[in-house]
């Protein structure tokens, strides 16, 4: 069997080989889940990412609208810390349905932003965004994998397949939301109390769609569909407080989670740099503030299409390295113009520069994301929670420190920062491709 299945996997085989298979009807596809996972988020975050982008133009006083999102990422690395342990016990279905309301919240504060209002929505938001995204990876995984032995399918071509759908259409969400956000301010409301008003509603319906969208998934429970044999005793272990200890120091532990975490620092650091740093010193003075829209659009626009592009061609551990080397260097070549402080004269050719910046920083993003959780869905199967959970961790306390400290510090030195951290975290990638691919080899070879 052994054979067969090295035989089957034509790249580094990330697919443990002595898995028992899945007792499961044959030839049954599960690309349905996919679809609506994919839509549901992105009919709640073309809403919340607008709303986002939104916050330090619209809630300037005392900066409350920044403050909220630093109090909101703080609270999302903190509960991260216990979302795997809430995603087993509810259920990677019942943890997205529940992570819908946080969203909704935050939305709806902001019908009537105040200190009372944002900042406890920012708080349970935190919280929300914890289990819905550790929901969202185990879920996907569980999906793929589910679909790849009904079918006799390579797992590591559909995890890519159904990652690079979900990330495509995710990010999807950057170019309408500010779409619609352009179309429904660009009347001159964009600072009076009745625009502002009208477009959070609209978001709120929004987002209700997605929410109900949810509903319609099929139940998965992650680990225990993959064929492993689990007594009423292991069951209750995986859900108490000495599992998620130990998940946690494992994690930290695990040399293959310790050489990913710097890409995933990254990930987030880049993250916070777009929504914080580029639209307001790079596109702002150089094509003004209604140019922001088109910008995060034009980034939104690439990061889809790279996404479905990567997606596509995922299917090992191989090609999850050539594309993530890729996507290290469009992202280095924004960084280098940046930093040495390349520009191109307002007009025509400025806007396009700016534009072409954007696609650039989009195409990098949608490399780490679909490749980040494709890599997490392979390499850690037996604790895809945890792993999941590691990834928003790490992801979500780089941005808080970003938008806390970024005021204090200049772009320049952001911008280096930011290079020194893509030359480490892509080197420790490397390293690890290298001690997989070799591991690999010689458990083939024996």
């Amino acid at each position: 069997m052994a054979s067969a299945i090295s035989h089957r996997d034509e790249e580094t085989p990330l697919v443990v080989a002595d898995e028992p298979p899945l007792q499961v009807e044959p030839h049954k596809s599960h690309s349905r889940d996919v679809h609506i996972l994919s839509l549901a988020f992105l009919l709640i975050f073309l809403a919340y990412g607008a709303a986002q982008n939104l916050q330090s133009t619209l809630n300037t006083e005392e900066d409350l609208g920044t403050t909220s999102l630093g109090i909101l990422y703080l609270s999302f690395t903190f509960f991260s810390l216990f979302a795997s342990l809430v995603v087993r016990i509810l259920g990677s279905k019942n943890a997205l349905i529940i992570g819908t309301s946080g969203y909704c919240l935050y939305v709806a504060a902001n019908l009537k932003p105040n200190w009372y209002t944002l900042v406890p929505a920012s708080v349970y938001l935190g919280f929300c965004a914890s289990i819905i995204w550790v929901g969202q990876g185990t879920y996907l995984t569980s999906t793929a994998r589910t679909h790849a032995i009904d079918n006799n399918f390579h797992q590591g071509t559909v995890i890519g397949d159904f990652n690079g759908e979900f990330w495509g259409v995710f990010a999807l969400h950057q170019f309408i939301g500010n779409l619609i956000t352009f179309a429904l301010l660009s009347d001159g409301q964009g600072g009076s109390t009745k625009g502002t008003t009208l477009l959070f509603v609209v978001f709120l319906f929004v987002m209700s769609f997605g929410a109900i969208l949810m509903c319609f998934l099929h139940k998965r429970s992650g680990n225990s569909k993959e064929g492993y044999e689990h007594s009423e005793a292991d069951a209750g272990e995986s859900k108490s407080l000495k599992s998620l200890c130990r998940s946690l120091t494992s994690a930290l532990s695990n040399v293959k989670m310790l050489l990913i975490i710097p890409l995933i620092a990254y990930s987030g650091l880049q993250h916070a740099f777009v929504w914080a740093e580029f639209t307001k010193y790079v596109v702002t003075p150089a094509i003004g503030v209604s140019g922001v829209g088109i910008a995060m659009a034009a980034y939104g626009a690439f990061d889809g299409i790279c996404s479905l592009a990567a997606g596509r061609l995922t299917s090992g551990l191989t090609s999850i390295t050539s594309i993530v080397s890729f996507g290290a260097f469009a992202q280095a070549v924004v960084l280098i113009l940046l930093l040495l402080n390349f520009s191109i004269s307002s007009g025509f050719l400025g806007t396009l520069y700016i534009l072409f910046l954007a696609a650039l920083l989009g195409i990098g993003n949608g490399v780490l994301m679909t490749q980040l959780n494709a890599l997490l869905g392979m390499l850690f199967k037996h604790d895809m929670e945890g792993a999941f959970a590691q990834l928003k961790i790490w992801q979500s306390a780089t941005i808080a420190i970003v938008f806390f400290v970024a005021p204090y510090i200049s772009f320049q030195a952001v911008i280096i920062v930011m290079l020194v951290l893509l030359c480490l975290s892509f080197c420790s990638f490397l390293w690890l491709a290298l001690k997989v691919g070799n591991g690999s080899s010689s458990s083939t070879n024996e």
